[in-house]
Order: C-alpha cells, then structure tokens, then sequence
C-alpha cells in the first residue's frame, strides 16, 4: 500500500478512435491496478477519473466515490467516446473543473498533492504546451504516460519537471500492466515522516519527496510549521451565542443566563416559562420572569394582599366615567344608560331626545343576471336618491351596501363612508355581478356581517333603529325563511322590494311585521312609483295582529323619517311619468293620514 499520505489524482485517459476496445481494457485494469494500492477515502487519498477524444466527460471526480470497489465499478461500466484527441481541452477540464474544491479537491493551504496522470496512444490535435504549464503553475503535478503510437515531444510538453521522473513510455498495451506496479513505487516514493526526523507535534504528514505538519482539532499550527496551539473559538466573535460562548478544545459551546434555556439552535436562549408549570394558583393572568413569576388581574380587579387573587373594582365610584345620567359598573368594566324616551349619543356618555331620524340602514340589492345591465343602474340611482335625503354622518345615519347574486358581496360596511358624496360615488362605482338569486345567503351574510359593530354597527343599548332594505327581481335560488326570521329576530326592521318576477310569498317572509306595511311591488323598473303607497305606513301602531307591537319613542320617530325619505325618493324617480299622477295624489291623502294617526298618538 502507498503510505505516504493523502493525494488528490485525477485520472485524464485517452479513449479516441485509435485506442482499440481491446487496447482500452489494458487502460481500465492500468486504473484499477494504481487504485488498489492506494490508501482511498475522504481524509486519505481521492481519485477521480475523466476520459477525453474530440471532448471531455469526466466519469466521476474526487468528492463521488471514497471505495474502491465503487471506484472499479465506475471503471468498468466506460464506454469509449471514439473520436478525436482534444489532449489540451483535456488538460483544461482537468485543471478548471476536476481539480477544484467543488469537485472534491482539498484546499490548496492544506498542501495535500494534486497530480493529474495522462495516459495517451497518440498525438494531440490541439496545443498542449501553454495549458500544460498553466496547470503546473496551479498546483498540479502532471505525470505524461504514452503507449506505442505516443508523440514523445507532446509528453515532454505535458509532464511536470524532473522530466525523467514524470515521463514515461511503454511500447504496447499489453506491458502497461507491467508498468502499473513500476509507476506505483514512482508515485508513493518514500514515507519521509518514517525515513526522517519530523519534529511535529501532533502529526506528520507525507508527501512525495517530502512531509508536513498537522494539528489535531481544535488546535492551530505555529508558524514555526511544527508545534500547535489550541484555538480560542469564541475570540473572534462569530460564535453567535445570544448569552454567552464557552471554549471548548479548539470548539465552543453557548450557554445561557439563569432562568434561560438553550435553544433547538444552540445558540439563541429562550426564557423559562415557569407559569407553564402549572402550580402559580394565580386567580386571572400568570406573568413568567427571569427566575420566577407574578401574578396579574384582568382590568378592573385589582390583585389581593395574598399575590394570587383578584377582586372587582367598581370603576363607576373609581373613575371619572362622565355618564351624563347613570353609570352603571359591569366585571371589570362599565357603561353609561339614559332615562327611558332618550337615547346614548355616539360618545358613549351623553343622552339626547331622538328626533334626528338616525338610523343604521344596510340595503342588499339584487345583481343577478336577470336583472339585466341597464336595469341595475335605475337600481344604483334609486339607492342614491335614498341617500341624498340622509344625514349621513358617523353621529347620524350611516349606510351600508351589499349585493348579491350566486354569492354575496358588500360593496362598503357601515363604518366605511361618513358623507353622502362618499357613498353616491362608492354606489356608482359598483360593478354589476351577474349569475344566480341567493337571496338566503344574502339575508345570512346581512346578520352575520353588516349589522355586526365589527361593521360599524351602533351597540343595541344606542336604541339606533336597524334598518334592512332588500331590493330583488326574481325568485331565490335557495331557502330564505330560516335568515329572514333570524333577521327579524335580531332586531332589524325589514323592508321587501320586489320588481318584475319577485316572488310575493318571499317578499312577505321577508318583510317586518305587519306585512303589509313593509314590502312593495312593481311590474317593471321603469314602473316603480306606486310602490309610494305601500311605503306610506304607520309604522309605530299601537296593536299588531293579535298582539300590541311598543317602540320606543327614537325608534319610531327614526323609523317614520326613514320612511319619509324613501317616499320621496321614489316620488323623484318616476315624477316625470304622467300616467301615475293619479297614483301619486292618492298616495299623497294617505300619508296625511298617516301624520294625522302618529300626531294623535303622541
């Protein structure tokens, strides 16, 4: 075995046309026979092997194979390329490809010896000379080997210096077995680590014709090249330890400060979460510290003497809440009332007598297919027009739009828009939807959604009105009684709307009780003024059927100048269409009636 030490060689084998199949199963076993008396493996000798003709494939290099019996395999299964003899483009794979530290090459500070063998039967089709010496001037050390045919002044040009000991010739194929075992002393040479008195600390290293030194790990080499020093690993301060870096033997590790751990990372250090251990008995909140915990009470409690219990404070005795009326304390919290007929302001603290109309009114129209491109912009402008009579304000009303059609959308919440400019300008940059009538699942997604104070929806305890308009064409293409009655249930005040092919059963399952004063129906768009007379109602009566419906004061004043304002928006829409005059002075009687009945109510 070749004990000198570790090599990097590279096999670079001629496979042209001239190498005969028999002649290159000699230069196969020439392989083999070196390879079987090297000491291979990743920290001893590596070898790689590429064959060359008109271009170069390189078989395997120096970082695949660490056997040798995957090495002879490799050999073996080498189908010759059978073409030209591109020698130099050889020489110049070798020295920018197979020798580098991407390939498997140990780095050139290491000193572990390159050196290419070149085994050719003829001469080279391409200049040799200026790669060849490029290559030495690398590192590599070049051994030239010709077989018969081989040009002697090209091996010349090739090998590295001394010339007599890096050239080689043998007359046939079938010697270059013998030649094998005479290249293998030439290449091995002497152990000088053995043959000579080193002086290395740790260990020596042999090389052809000479030897050098090595540290065991953890350790540097001294610049007298022999003796070692332990190597402080946490002295440059690449070590990245969040808390602090420990030297251990050339190596380091990090540790942590107290009440720490290390992390998965072994670098970053995690605090102890001692409230995960389950025994704080804190009554609210547990609070994990560097070596302990303490114990915290939710807002408005306040923590006990025993460090662990917490009692309620009542903030309406501790606080200046500023209800103008009456405060009233809740767990941890509190919140302002007023008196009966007055409603709390958005300021969450003030009361004031209703009279304002202000009311949260989310409209859900109907963009199904049916409804067709110019119907739903008559849509659009009716919604407008209903908006322009509003005092929209983020105080007052606030508006809120959702269209719906196979799926629902909401075109702006109610807290979205705090003018009437904002949202006549969101209205008309609406864009139409098409498709189906699911009119149910718009009804849901209105609950759920746009009266949630997520929305913008006032708190219940405001006694702002809820106001639902749903505007459709057609029959729904699922069920709308379950989410029509939620709705209601909820305490939103339901307005039907139907056009052309709306379903009057639905229109009434939808709508607020009494039926009759809350839903309306019109053959076509352009037809839609008579719907003034269904609008035209009381809206805070006395008795339902069979059962007395009670408003509060605000609601019913809100809802009936809601009311108003639809009227008259439906009024402007078709002003222009004669044959409804007379439907107008009838519907004009009626809603003097209606002020007659609210004024002898009040």
């Amino acid at each position: 075995k070749c004990r000198t030490g570790p090599l990097d060689i590279v096999f670079v084998i001629d496979s042209s046309r001239s190498v005969r199949p028999f002649e290159f199963e000699t230069m196969r076993r020439f392989m083999m026979d070196i390879i079987s008396n090297l000491d291979v493996g990743p920290n001893a000798t590596r070898v790689g092997v590429i064959q060359y003709s008109s271009q170069v494939q390189n078989i395997f290099s120096l970082k695949t194979f660490f056997t040798r019996a995957d090495m002879e395999r490799a050999i073996n299964s080498i189908i010759p390329l059978a073409q030209g003899t591109m020698t130099g483009l050889a020489i110049q794979y070798a020295m920018n490809v197979a020798f580098t530290t991407q390939e498997g090459a140990r780095p050139l500070h290491k000193r572990i010896p390159r050196i290419a063998i070149i085994v050719t039967d003829g001469r080279p089709q391409d200049r040799v000379t200026e790669v060849a010496t490029q290559a030495r001037s690398a590192g590599i050390e070049i051994y030239a080997v010709g077989i018969q045919r081989a040009d002697m002044n090209s091996l010349r040009a090739m090998a590295s210096p001394p010339l007599e000991e890096h050239v080689f010739l043998v007359e046939s194929f079938e010697l270059i077995q013998q030649f094998a075992k005479q290249f293998q002393d030439k290449l091995c040479g002497v152990d000088m680590c053995v043959e000579r008195e080193h002086g290395c600390q740790h260990s020596c290293v042999s090389t052809p014709g000479s030897f050098y030194c090595e540290c065991n790990p953890g350790y540097r080499l001294n610049v007298d090249g022999k003796t070692c020093s332990p190597i402080d690993a946490c002295a440059d301060g690449r070590h990245g330890c969040q808390h602090h870096c420990v030297s251990v033997r050339g190596s380091y590790l990090c540790r942590c400060r107290a009440g720490y751990y290390l992390s998965q990372n072994k670098r970053s250090c995690t605090m102890i979460d001692y409230c995960s251990f389950g025994n704080h008995s804190c009554q609210h909140e547990c609070v994990s510290i560097p070596n302990g915990h303490y114990c915290r009470c939710r807002s408005g409690f306040t923590l006990q003497p025993d460090g662990k219990s917490c009692r309620a404070t009542d903030l309406c005795n501790g606080v200046d809440h500023g209800c103008e009326f009456k405060c009233v304390s809740t767990e941890g919290s509190y919140h302002c009332v007023c008196p009966e007929g007055q409603q709390l302001q958005a300021d969450g603290k003030t009361c004031s007598k209703c009279g304002a109309g202000h009311v949260d009114l989310v409209m859900v129209i109907d963009g199904s297919k049916s409804v067709r491109p110019q119907n739903f912009e008559l849509v659009k402008q009716f919604v407008n027009r209903i908006v322009d009579l509003l005092e929209v304000s983020p105080h007052g009303t606030r508006v809120g739009l959702v269209q719906y059609s196979s799926r629902v959308r909401t075109e702006f919440p109610l807290n979205k828009y705090h003018s009437a400019d904002e949202i006549k300008k969101a209205v008309m940059d609406v864009e139409y939807m098409e498709k189906g009538t699911m009119t149910g699942l718009a009804l849901k997604h209105m609950v759920e959604h746009s009266f949630s104070e997520l929305e913008g929806a006032r708190p219940l305890s405001h006694n702002i009105p809820r106001i639902g308009l749903v505007f459709t064409d057609g029959r729904s293409q699922d069920d709308i009684t379950e989410w029509a009655r939620r709705a209601k249930e909820s305490g939103i005040v339901m307005f039907a709307v139907g056009v052309g092919k709306a379903v009057e059963e639905e229109l009434r399952a939808i709508a607020s009780e009494p039926v009759e004063q809350h839903f309306s129906y019109s053959a076509d768009f352009t037809t839609m003024t008579h719907l003034v007379e269904n609008f035209s109602l009381n809206i805070c009566p006395e008795e339902g059927k069979g059962e007395t419906e009670i408003r509060s004061p605000c609601e019913c004043e809100a809802l009936v100048q809601f009311q108003t304002n639809t009227v008259a928006i439906l009024q402007s829409l078709t002003e222009k269409n004669i044959l409804w005059a007379r439907s107008l002075a009838q519907m004009t009687a009626r809603l003097e009636d209606l002020e007659k009945q609210i004024a002898n109510k009040k």
